[in-house]
């Protein structure tokens, strides 16, 4: 495992759930001026090597409005249907 990767991302998302096979999902969130708010999470292996990354959007209601994967491919943004 690379400690310092794992220190680094535990510095950069604060937050962080372990699976049973050692793989660790990350996250942290911003909030907008007009109450939205934005998740960032970034699923690693066990080595701390990124699998995924991505954004989630949540409206002024906590109700999530648009995913946006970015790692391992772009797919821009995606609106999400009530």
């Amino acid at each position: 495992m690379n400690t310092n990767k794992r220190q680094e991302n535990e510095k950069k998302f604060l937050n962080w759930k372990e699976s049973p096979d050692g793989s660790r999902t990350y996250w942290f969130e911003i909030e907008g001026r007009l109450g939205w708010k934005a998740r960032y999470i970034k699923t690693v292996d066990k080595e701390e090597a990124t699998l995924t990354f991505g954004q989630e959007i949540y409206n002024e209601h906590g109700i999530l409005v648009e995913i946006h994967e970015k790692y391992p491919i772009d797919k821009g943004h995606k609106k999400i249907e009530p």
